[in-house]
C-alpha cells in the first residue's frame, strides 16, 4: 500500500489564493473550503490512494512560539481564510478522512510523526507527503518516503532533495537554521547564504560539526572567514533555529495504519455540509460512500 499524508493547511491556502470568492447562503466566505474538497476528491479518485491522513494547523501558534518570539503567528492572516480552518476540518472528516487538527504542534509535526511511525512497516510500499513545504523535505528517505507537489505534479525523492537544496534530507534542519526561513519567521545566520550553506553541510552534515576556524574547513568556500566568524558568534542562535526547523516525531496520533484506510465519504454528514455551505454541485461528487 501507499500512504498519503496531506498538508491540509497548505491545500486550504492554495485554494484560497487560486479561487475567486464564494459565499455560503449565510454569507460566509467558503471558496477555499470548496477548493479543498475538490482537490481531495481528485486525490481520492486515484487508484493508488487507499490510506490517507490529513493534518491542519488548527491554530497557527504552536510550542515553537514559546521558544522564539519572532516565530510565525496568525497576525495579519486574512479573517476570511482563518475562519475556514474549522470548516476545512469538518469537510475532511465528512469525506471520511483521518484528520489531525494541531494545536500544541503543527501540521508538519503530525505528518512527520506519521512518517516516523509507518516508514518501517512492511505493509507500506511508499509514504507520500502531499506538500511542497521545505520543512517536510527532512522526512524524505530514498524513494520510500517522497514529497509530492500536487500543484506542479512533481515528486521529490532523496536525490531530488539534494538537487533542490544541495544537501541531503538529514541536513535540512541545519540548512534552514543557517539560511533562515522567512515563512516561519526566523532569520538564519548572517553570511550564510544557500550556496555557502550547501557547500559546508555537504561536508559536515550537521552545523554542530562545522569548525569555528575556517582554516580547519575541509571545503573551499568563498567568504569562509566571515561565515565562520558569524557562526562562531551565534552558535546559540543557530541551535535555536535548528530546533525550530526540526520536526517533532512524538505527536500523539490516536490512529494506527489501518485507520487510514479510506472507506468512503460519510453521506449524511458530507451532504449536510454541502447544503449548509451551498455546494450543491459537489453533493454527489464522492465516488464512494462509507458503508454502501
Amino acid at each position: 500500500m501507499k500512504v498519503h499524508l496531506v498538508d491540509g493547511t497548505y491545500e486550504l491556502f492554495r485554494a484560497y489564493y487560486a479561487l475567486p470568492s464564494a459565499k455560503a447562503p449565510d454569507g460566509r466566505e467558503v471558496a477555499a473550503t470548496r477548493g479543498l474538497i475538490q482537490t481531495l476528491l481528485t486525490l481520492l479518485r486515484r487508484d493508488d490512494v487507499t490510506h490517507v491522513g490529513c493534518a491542519f494547523d488548527h491554530v497557527v501558534e504552536s510550542f515553537r512560539n514559546d521558544l522564539f518570539e519572532g516565530y510565525k503567528t496568525g497576525d495579519g492572516m486574512p479573517e476570511d481564510i482563518k475562519a475556514q480552518f474549522g470548516l476545512a476540518e469538518r469537510a475532511t472528516l465528512s469525506l471520511g478522512l483521518v484528520t489531525w487538527p494541531m494545536t500544541e504542534f503543527e501540521a508538519d509535526d503530525a505528518i512527520a510523526t506519521g512518517v516516523f511511525q509507518w516508514r518501517d512497516d512492511p505493509r507500506v510500499e511508499q509514504l507520500v507527503i502531499c506538500s511542497p513545504d521545505k520543512d517536510l523535505a527532512q522526512m524524505v528517505s530514498a524513494d520510500r518516503v517522497v514529497a509530492w507537489d500536487r500543484r506542479r505534479d512533481i515528486v521529490i525523492d532523496e536525490e531530488g532533495v539534494r538537487e533542490k537544496f544541495g544537501v541531503l534530507p538529514v541536513s535540512i534542519p541545519d540548512y534552514l537554521a543557517l539560511v533562515g526561513d522567512a515563512a516561519d519567521g526566523f532569520p538564519g545566520i548572517p553570511r550564510w547564504g544557500a550556496k555557502t550553506t550547501a557547500q559546508v553541510l555537504e561536508r559536515y552534515v550537521r552545523l554542530e560539526g562545522i569548525p569555528d576556524d575556517p582554516a580547519d574547513w575541509e571545503v573551499k568556500v568563498r567568504g569562509a572567514k566571515a561565515a565562520a566568524a558569524s557562526l562562531s558568534e551565534r552558535r546559540e542562535e543557530a541551535a535555536l533555529y535548528k530546533r525550530l526547523a526540526t520536526l517533532r516525531l512524538d505527536v500523539p496520533l490516536r490512529e494506527g495504519l489501518d485507520d487510514l484506510d479510506w472507506k468512503g465519504a460519510r453521506r449524511e454528514e458530507y451532504q449536510s455540509l454541502c447544503d449548509e455551505l451551498g455546494f450543491g454541485g459537489l453533493r454527489d461528487a464522492p465516488h464512494r460512500w462509507a458503508g454502501e
